[in-house]
Formats: structure tokens, sequence, C-alpha cells
């Protein structure tokens, strides 16, 4: 059973608000656990709308694959930081909470889709994005995770 926000005023329940922020944001801190050890790392992401997913890269191999391969159930969180109010003791913002599977992107046509994902969430800059691709000999280089949400739920502070 989902959990309830505990303080009703401040949910966000609307979905385009809950998109606008994440497609507004530019990383988020991704949580993973194996067996009874958790692991949280900050990483830029891209999300595609229309799959209501997040990709996200790493090195083929290393502690996030890692955990990753062996519970491939995570949480993400993004924030948007709108300040802290001096002499309120309130801080003006609005985050979202996502959980879901993260799979590997097998294919070469799938992880060019991914990264491309990326660079249109992150870079405005077409040159840049032409730079940054990787060739086809390269893509082996790179692993792209895909995280499929399955739930998610935003909050803000509004009485600022």
């Amino acid at each position: 059973m989902p959990y309830h926000m505990r303080r009703s005023e401040k949910e966000i329940t609307e979905w385009t608000a809950i998109e606008e922020i994440i497609r507004k944001g530019k990383y988020l801190t991704l949580s993973l656990a194996r067996d009874n050890e958790p692991y949280g790392v900050a990483l830029n992401y891209g999300y595609a709308r229309d799959e209501r997913a997040l990709y996200f890269h790493c090195a083929p191999d290393g502690l996030k694959s890692e955990f990753i391969r062996r519970n491939n159930t995570a949480c993400a969180s993004i924030i948007e930081d709108n300040g802290y109010q001096l002499g309120l003791c309130e801080h003006k913002y609005r985050s979202v909470v996502m959980r879901g599977k993260i799979e590997i992107v097998q294919t070469d046509d799938a992880k060019i889709h991914g990264l491309e994902v990326m660079l249109d969430h992150l870079e405005d800059n077409p040159d840049i994005k032409k730079q940054t691709m990787p060739s086809e000999a390269e893509l082996y280089k790179v692993a792209i995770w895909k995280m499929t949400i399955d739930e998610c739920s935003g909050k803000q502070m509004i009485n600022v």
C-alpha cells in the first residue's frame, strides 16, 4: 500500500507539476541497496516523457553497477531548491520521489537513444551534443541504465 503523506497540504497531486520538476531538474539522488547495504549517489539524468523513464550512464563496472545488478529496485529524488527563507526558519522547495526498476540498456541503438535522451534533457547546444556522442565503436565503454518510474510523489513548501 502506498505511503500517504502526513501533511497533505504539501503534497503535489497533479502529474503536470510533478513532471515539471522532473523536466527542469538536472541531477537526482539515486538510492540503491544490495543485501542489507545502502548506497546513494548523485547523478545527472535524462527524462523520456513518452516512456515515463529516466536514463543515466555509468562505467560498465563499478560499485553503482554492482548494486544495480544485485537489486534493480531503486528510489530517486529530485529537489527544486528555491532557497532558505531567512527569519522564517523554512525552506522553499519542491521535490519528487520516484520508485521503479532499473534495467541495463543492451543494444547499441538503445544506448544511443538513452544518450540522446540525456543530452536532449541536459544540453541546449547541438554542437556539444554531436561532440559528446560516442562512436559505435566506443559504446562498449559506457553503460546506459533505464529506470522506469512505477510510483511517484511530490511535495512542496507552499506557506512561503
